[in-house]
């Protein structure tokens, strides 16, 4: 049980939580390569990535990588708060922002990755340890899609005249 819930119920809440999250940072980081922003997109995505890393931290019983990425993911998503919610994507908090709520999203995507190698029969037997080249391949690319998306974000931020907010 995890907060009076079946761990199947648990998870599957977590999972819904992290879906929401992800689906609504992809409608984030495309207003971002646009250079603008929503507010009630960016308020889901943030408080529901918030909601994924907090309920990550109930599963297992000692600390492991999952965690760390949690901790991680917590730290970047209080910048990307402050950043969006005191600094209004003034100035350079703009540019901030994007770094982190992308990030953030990254951080999502990786794990997805993760469980999708975990949980896929056909990814799982093309790396059913995560360390053969399938796996690596498929992390590389997710980073760099998101490495590219946040300099685009970034440099079309700079020359879009409406504000971010």
């Amino acid at each position: 049980m995890i907060l009076g819930m079946s761990i199947s119920t648990f998870t599957l809440i977590h999972v819904i939580i992290s879906l929401v999250g992800i689906a609504s940072g992809l409608v984030v980081a495309l207003d971002l390569l646009r250079g603008q922003a929503n507010s009630a997109w960016n308020g889901l995505f943030l408080g529901t990535t918030i909601a994924t890393s907090v309920t990550g931290f109930f599963f297992g019983s000692k600390f492991g990588p999952p965690h760390a990425i949690g901790v991680l993911s917590l730290v970047v998503l209080a910048v990307a708060c402050y950043a969006l919610a005191a600094r209004h994507l003034t100035g350079r908090w703009r540019t901030v922002y994007i770094i982190t709520a992308l990030t953030s999203l990254y951080f999502n995507a990786f794990v997805g990755v993760v469980q999708a190698f975990q949980k896929i029969d056909f990814l799982h037997a093309l790396a059913p340890t995560q360390a053969e080249p399938p796996f690596a391949i498929a992390q590389g690319i997710v980073l760099v899609m998101f490495v590219v998306a946040g300099v685009v974000a970034v440099k079309r931020s700079r020359v879009a005249t409406p504000a971010l907010a």
